[in-house]
């Protein structure tokens, strides 16, 4: 099984991306978050020059945030400086487009996207829609050689529903998904793994990565210590956020890994979310700190239980029992994202790693 790490993206993360691949660490994805985080495809650059295996990623792009030719364009520089060790993850937009206030894009609209990334890398003339008009674009220069379109830069797909697992599977990609527990990533691979055998593919070509976020915890240390507050917490704030931006837009909160009493707390979390300023758009202050750290006032509402439910926190043994069940499942890779401030925490899930050597 491979391991990899998950970055909100800063300039330097070649420094933790480094150690990471010093550690035996096979991955490194890049969080592709405007207003939230660095630019991806910058720190990526910085890491290639800096590292000799460890696989890079965008973790993951969003098409209506970068037009098809400059996407395809930083692929192949990257793949200039990294040849052969660029992933390309993209999906519909979670994180992305909610901190500026947008819903996921349509499925159709990333599946052509990803047929113009590609048509760009084969070399094709494909077309672009931009400004109410439609133009023939293609890599004029190739043969000089400043970018790399020779090696391959394999796609995975982050795929949460339905119609994104089938278009996972349709185009035999790579499969991303964001699990809060063994049980819950046990049941969305089984229906990825449907997804993938009504396409024709053999399971064994699946490659299934599960991300995630937690805390190896210490001997008797509570799941909401400081530390654990710290490095998963994060993960259970963004459970709040979602359902705050579903009640603010009128739709019913989701409660989707959410432990069975934990909905005082999403209850309270969506009270004070409908305070938040400016009122034509609370999302500015809904998404603050997603999946890097928990705003003060929202604290209160992540509870030992709701971390606990939706990450990967508690001692070593049981962590590596947990993992070991993804494996047994299906999963090919476990990924757990660091939260800035909090990189130490690498050493910890180093150790791990080596359980599954």
């Amino acid at each position: 099984m491979d391991f990899g790490i998950a970055l909100p993206t800063a300039a330097d993360s070649w420094k933790v991306v480094q150690r990471a691949e010093e550690l035996g660490f096979t991955h490194a994805w890049f969080y592709d978050t405007q207003m939230l985080s660095a630019d991806c495809f910058v720190a990526m650059g910085a890491a290639a020059v800096n590292t000799r295996r460890i696989r890079l990623g965008t973790g993951v792009l969003v098409p209506s945030n970068r037009i098809a030719p400059v996407a395809a364009n930083a692929l192949a520089t990257l793949n200039r400086l990294a040849p052969g060790r660029i992933d390309f993850g993209v999906g519909t937009g979670f994180t992305a487009r909610r901190a500026m206030g947008f819903g996921a894009m349509k499925v159709k609209d990333m599946e052509a996207y990803i047929a113009q990334i590609y048509g760009l890398l084969r070399g094709e003339i494909v077309d672009l829609g931009m400004e109410g008009q439609t133009r023939k674009i293609r890599f004029l220069n190739p043969e000089l050689e400043l970018i790399n379109t020779r090696d391959p830069i394999a796609l995975h797909l982050s795929a949460y529903g339905p119609r994104t697992r089938a278009l996972t599977a349709k185009l035999k990609a790579g499969w991303i998904d964001f699990v809060s527990s063994a049980e819950h990533g046990a049941r969305e691979i089984e229906a990825m793994r449907a997804d993938w055998q009504k396409a024709g593919h053999a399971l064994g070509d699946l490659q299934a990565t599960a991300f995630t976020l937690g805390c190896v915890l210490q001997e008797d240390e509570p799941a909401d210590s400081e530390r654990a507050m710290a490095q998963a917490g994060p993960r259970a704030a963004v459970m709040l956020h979602r359902a705050a931006d579903e009640a603010l837009s009128g739709l019913k909160p989701g409660t989707t890994g959410m432990p069975s009493k934990g909905r005082s707390e999403l209850d309270g979390y969506i009270a004070l979310a409908r305070t938040f300023e400016p009122k034509d758009a609370p999302y500015l202050e809904n998404h603050r700190g997603h999946l890097m750290f928990v705003k003060p006032q929202e604290k209160r509402f992540v509870t030992a239980d709701l971390i606990r439910a939706t990450s990967f926190t508690a001692p070593e043994a049981e962590i590596k029992q947990r993992v070991d069940r993804l494996r047994g499942a299906g999963y090919t890779q476990f990924t757990v994202q660091l939260v800035p401030g909090q990189e130490a925490a690498l050493a910890d899930w180093a150790r791990i790693r080596q359980a599954f050597k």
